[in-house]
């Protein structure tokens, strides 16, 4: 696909993330999850180095089962951090359990945890309109309020910065450059949905 986003270089695996669901709206839970962990454990990594990871993760992670994952305990984060595969930080292992904890928690309160996530967004995709890299925006009001919440509810290693991934990641906010062609397909999905 020819694109005029620059992010994705020329590594294979970012230019098919990037083809196929970089902005893609998401409302399953289970993919929803597995997206809170990998930009979690992104933070101050690449995403290259992450999406290249996913996999391992997957594995790993029981398949991005949040309610196994929020069973783990001592045994499992022992196992995780001997696991070369995947990005062995203690501190954002540890918040990986503590989050599908919460996580769960928000869905019994709001229904589905898309629900609640949507909500930050007044449930429709943010058209951004950015025409160059340099107009991307490292943070918006609505990442800082969502941020703000999942911090109030117990969620870990999820800042303004890191929330503002995910939203570009999930679709909640449309950040291909307008001149890339996925920009017009999700912009035309997303008022026809």
């Amino acid at each position: 696909m020819t694109n005029d986003c620059q992010w994705p270089g020329t590594d294979e695996l970012m230019r098919t993330y990037h083809d196929q669901e970089w902005g893609v709206p998401v409302y399953d839970d289970g993919k929803i999850f597995e997206f809170l962990v990998l930009e979690s454990m992104q933070a101050g990594l690449s995403w290259r180095t992450i999406l290249h990871k996913r996999e391992n993760f997957r594995q790993a992670l029981a398949g991005f089962d949040y309610h196994q994952v929020a069973k783990f305990g001592d045994q499992e984060l022992t196992r995780l951090m001997n696991d070369a595969g995947i990005v062995r930080n203690r501190l954002k292992l540890v918040a990986i359990i503590n989050n599908a904890q919460k996580f769960i928690e928000v869905q019994k309160e709001f229904g589905s945890f898309a629900k609640y996530m949507w909500g930050f967004v007044n449930n429709k995709a943010i058209q951004s309109e950015i025409t160059n890299a340099q107009q991307m925006p490292v943070v918006t009001k609505e990442a800082e309020s969502f941020a703000k919440d999942l911090k109030a509810r117990g969620f870990k290693f999820l800042g303004p910065t890191v929330v503002y991934a995910h939203m570009q990641a999930l679709g909640m906010v449309n950040d291909h450059l307008v001149s890339c062609v996925r920009y017009k397909e999700l912009q035309y999905q997303t008022s026809h949905a």
